[in-house]
């Protein structure tokens, strides 16, 4: 009975991740703090969205999912992310975009990035499609 209640509807599957790094980050706002190495325990949360697969009952493997992630939480975990060939500016925004580029060619349903510093409260949500 279960499988017939996902056969109609679209299905958000999202999965969780951390990462420490470092940046610096040029801004006329607090400039020489900003201009310092300094480092963030950063979480980002990536969601997938389709229709689930009747065969398998997944939208996507999971296992599958978090071996991709692992896969780009490796060029950011403990990483100077002014370093990281083609972060850019060490932004939120700019780390969103990044993992989506290099997550989505494996994970077409790829629809939303999010990047969260939770003790700085600060937050970027990526959303597409």
């Amino acid at each position: 009975m279960s499988e017939h209640r996902t056969t109609d509807a679209v299905c958000e599957l999202s999965q969780r991740f951390y990462f420490e790094a470092a940046h610096t980050l040029q801004r006329s706002v607090e400039k020489e703090t900003s201009l310092r190495i300094h480092g963030h325990s950063y979480e980002a949360e990536v969601t997938l969205q389709g229709r689930v697969d009747p065969a398998t009952g997944m939208l996507v493997d999971l296992a599958q999912l978090r071996a991709e992630i692992g896969r780009v939480r490796e060029m950011l975990d403990h990483r100077f992310l002014d370093e990281v060939d083609g972060l850019g500016t060490p932004t939120l925004e700019n780390l969103c975009a990044f993992i989506r580029l290099h997550l989505e060619p494996q994970m077409p349903l790829l629809r939303a990035v999010m990047v969260e510093r939770r003790l700085s409260g600060d937050r970027c949500l990526l959303r597409w499609g």
